[in-house]
Order: structure tokens, then C-alpha cells, then sequence
């Protein structure tokens, strides 16, 4: 027998058809493999940590696939901040514009293989996963559901043999049906439905409406535990568990919208899944929608720094609050630092200062 596979369909914020379609499309066509269980859940960041949705994850012990509107990153430690953790998957699933593409130009959205290189930075890491692992396939890049129909079948063929202990359906929580299956598989098909009695089957739907929320997420693959996020916000969002580590304390006292605290983490290791640009929403590439080098800063423009804290100051002042600006909690990462050899946009700082414009 193969090992128990979950798929997870995390649903959009919106109900557009095109969405809705591909979601049930998808559902339709997951429903046809034998050996799945299928599960649809509302959005996924916005369950809250006691909500059924949350709870129905937190039940799963096996490997899962999550399928969502999220970048992998994103939905990945989403996941892990709520106690369901797991190795990253990877998987080989590309969007239309990347299918031309090396293999060799792939990012790891994980973050996991940054681990590897060497790096004399301490990363917190991702701290106790289990024996499983957690597949991310995000819905965007295709409008179609056979890209990712294939995909999943190519995991779930790859996937170990090795079936499930009993111990292990135990401690995710079964349903009654799931342990029947478990304990007599040849009267039953892959998707929970009694073969014999032809019924078809159906996937498990979590019928819960969250609100909408805005709260920041910290990957931990690339969080050095520097403090810099607990200094900076002055909303209370940030506190420290019993070994010191930075962790989301208070994520519904985060200022809707504002991202603030991702401007600032020197390791773009703080995500807001929902926000507009790529490199703050998760992107695995850390440059994504700007140069690595903000050229907008020759020109007089703000930095990274100082959008920080004029967003920061935007929600004191909402707030009742007075404004800060730079004065508080602003990372002194130059501070004590020696001086690097020019490079050459050092040289070409110096040629535009000679043009005395």
C-alpha cells in the first residue's frame, strides 16, 4: 500500500470564477486518484490558530501537498508558525514564463538549501520537523488544472512505499472512516468511498468564513534571531518564546497593510503573504520587483529604511500616537562596521558627486 498522501486546497481570498473554477477543477480531477485524501480549507492565512480549518491541518500526520494562492515560501512557514511542520517538498512544477528556463537558474523556495552554503550566520532553522514532508504548488502560474494534476501525480508516484504507522494516524486525530481504511485497505479505494457500495467520493470541505487578517510570518531558515523586527515594531506584534527566539506573539496587533518590519529584517526572513511585492509577499527570490542595489537612491529617493519608518509613523499617528521617524528602533547595522573597498558603484557615486550636479 502507499503511503498516505493528504492534498490540501487552500481557497482565495476572492471568489472569482476563474479561481473557483480551477479550485474545482482541481478537486474533480484529485478525486480520480487512487491513495489521495482530499481536503478544501478557506484561506489559508487567515485561519486562526483555533479555527476548524486550523485544527483539520493540525490532523494530518502524513506527507501533504498544499496547493495555494500563496508564494511556497509564504504558505510554508504560514504552516509552520501554527504547528504543522514539515520538511519542504520540492517540486518541479514551473510557471508559463519560467518553462524555458534552466534547471540550473531554479530557486529553492524554502529557503532550506541557504542552510547548506556556508554562512557564518547562526540561523534558527526549522527546529524539530517530523518524518514527513510538505509539498507546495502554487495555484498561480497556471490557469489550467493538468499542470498540476501531473505534478501531483509524479510525487505521489516518486513517494515512499512505506505505509503510515498506526501510532502515526493516532496522533493526527483520524476519522473514523480514515482507520477503517487504514485497517481493512482492500474494501475501500483511495478516496474513502467503499468500492463496493459505488458511492463516489467526496473530499472533506471546512465550511468557515475567516475575516480577512494581515500579520507578518518569520522564516526561520533565514531569521538569525537578531531582534531587530522586536525593536523596530512599536505595536506589540513581536515577543520571544522560552528559549529566546523571536517568534509572532501578538500577529492580530499588526497594522493592516503596513509591512514595515520586512523593510527592515536584514535577512528578509519577515513575510506578509498578502502584500503587493513579490519580495515582501514571500518570493524566493529576495529581489524580486527591485534591483538589489535600489538605484532610486542616487537620485535622492527614500531607502528601505526610511519607507519603514514613515509607514511606521502613518499608523502611530492613526493610532493617537506621535511619530517616531528614525529615532526609535532603527537597525544600526553600520554601526562599528569597517569600511569595505570601493566597488564600482562607490566609483560611480564619485564620478556623479565630480560632475557637481
Amino acid at each position: 500500500m502507499a503511503k498516505k498522501i493528504t492534498v490540501v486546497i487552500s481557497q482565495g481570498q476572492s471568489a472569482h470564477p476563474d479561481k473557483r473554477g480551477l479550485e474545482e477543477s482541481l478537486v474533480g480531477g484529485l478525486l480520480m486518484e487512487r491513495g489521495l485524501d482530499v481536503t478544501v480549507i478557506p484561506h489559508l492565512y487567515d485561519l486562526a490558530p483555533d479555527s476548524t480549518g486550523m485544527l483539520c491541518l493540525q490532523g494530518i500526520a502524513g506527507d501533504m501537498i498544499l496547493l495555494s494562492w500563496l508564494y511556497p515560501r509564504a504558505a510554508h512557514w504560514t504552516l509552520d508558525r501554527n504547528g504543522i511542520k514539515g520538511h519542504f517538498g520540492q517540486t518541479l512544477l514551473k510557471s508559463d514564463a519560467d518553462d524555458e528556463d534552466d534547471a540550473e537558474d531554479d530557486e529553492d523556495p524554502s529557503g532550506e538549501a541557504e542552510e547548506e552554503e556556508a554562512d557564518d550566520k547562526s540561523r534558527v532553522g526549522g527546529r524539530d520537523l517530523p518524518n514527513r514532508t510538505i509539498y507546495h504548488l502554487q495555484l498561480n502560474p497556471h490557469a489550467k488544472a493538468e499542470p498540476f494534476l501531473n505534478e501531483i501525480q509524479r510525487i505521489v508516484a516518486e513517494a515512499s512505499v512505506e505505509t503510515v504507522g498506526l501510532m502515526g494516524w493516532i496522533q493526527g486525530a483520524p476519522k473514523p472512516e480514515q482507520l477503517a481504511r487504514y485497517l481493512n485497505p482492500a474494501a475501500h479505494n483511495g478516496n474513502g468511498s467503499s468500492g463496493a457500495t459505488g458511492v463516489p467520493p467526496v473530499p472533506t470541505r471546512v465550511a468557515e468564513a475567516p475575516e480577512r487578517r494581515w500579520y507578518p510570518v518569520i522564516d526561520y531558515s533565514r531569521c538569525t534571531n537578531c531582534m531587530e523586527c522586536i525593536d523596530f515594531c512599536l505595536f506589540g506584534v513581536y515577543g520571544v518564546d522560552g528559549a529566546e527566539t523571536i517568534l509572532v506573539e501578538q500577529p492580530d496587533n499588526c497594522r493592516k497593510g503596513c509591512p514595515a518590519c520586512s523593510r527592515v529584517c536584514p535577512e528578509n526572513a519577515i513575510i506578509f503573504p498578502q502584500h503587493k511585492s513579490p519580495a515582501i509577499a514571500g518570493s524566493p527570490d529576495e529581489n524580486a520587483g527591485g534591483l538589489k542595489i535600489d538605484l532610486s537612491v542616487l537620485f535622492g529617493a527614500p531607502n528601505a529604511i526610511d519607507i519603514a519608518a514613515q509607514e511606521r509613523d502613518v499608523e502611530l499617528v492613526a493610532v493617537g500616537r506621535g511619530a517616531v521617524g528614525l529615532t526609535v528602533g532603527i537597525p544600526k547595522r553600520q554601526a562599528g562596521k569597517e569600511q569595505a573597498p570601493k566597488d564600482e558603484l562607490d566609483s560611480l557615486m564619485d564620478q556623479l558627486d565630480d560632475l557637481d550636479l
